[in-house]
């Protein structure tokens, strides 16, 4: 299967660069480009895509705003891209429902697996921002139990943790020695008990109510 591509960024010279990386793969192809996040809006409107790289500083409706719009009305995925390592980047960006969260800096091939990983269901937040990330929800008042939680049979809290500790669905199925398709029937439980969008606000909500700590 191919996966369709769109890239949102107001620099060309940036998107002339992902569109070769991307490009130079036999299972991607860019679908679509804009320059900020009003004409991503419009683009994809009428352009199919899997999965879109966004940048967040773009003129008019920067990348947050349109990552939250585009996950709001399609089951597009979304990878936040920036130059900036800022903390309050990653929270609004799993906060707008994006599904992955890198560097511009990255290597090419941490950005294709971040696609095909994202494509595939799972999750993307770059190295250098998940320790300072969770260290944040750490620090923060812990809630009474909740329902929600309750409600998780224990292998569901069990693959949970799991989740939290970053591994994706083949490694839980290496780590519990089960069928992937059991794992990926436990996520989808996980998530729809929770209420959680995907597997990274799944992660966020366990930090927050002390189920899991770094």
């Amino acid at each position: 299967m191919t996966i369709r591509v769109a890239l949102v960024d107001d620099q060309q010279l940036i998107r002339a660069g992902f569109r070769m990386v991307v490009g130079s793969q036999p299972d991607m192809q860019v679908v679509a480009e804009a320059g900020d996040g009003d004409e991503a809006l419009r683009v994809l409107a009428t352009t199919t895509a899997d999965v879109v790289l966004m940048d967040v500083r773009m003129p008019g409706t920067d990348g947050i705003a349109a990552c939250a719009t585009l996950t709001e009305t399609s089951p597009t995925k979304v990878i936040i891209l920036t130059t900036f390592d800022l903390d309050e980047y990653v929270v609004a960006a799993i906060k707008a429902g994006a599904s992955g969260f890198l560097l511009k800096d990255a290597p090419p091939e941490d950005l294709l697996h971040a696609i095909r990983t994202v494509h595939a269901g799972d999750a993307v937040i770059a190295p250098s921002s998940t320790k300072r990330l969770l260290e944040k929800f750490a620090h923060l008042p812990q809630p009474s139990g909740s329902q929600r939680f309750d409600d998780l049979t224990d292998r569901e809290r069990e693959v949970l943790l799991l989740m939290a500790r970053g591994l994706s669905n083949q490694e839980i199925c290496t780590e519990l020695y089960l069928a992937e398709p059991t794992v990926k029937t436990h996520v989808g439980r996980v998530l729809a008990k929770l209420g959680a969008r995907d597997r990274v606000q799944a992660v966020v909500m366990a930090h927050e109510a002390g189920l899991v700590h770094p």
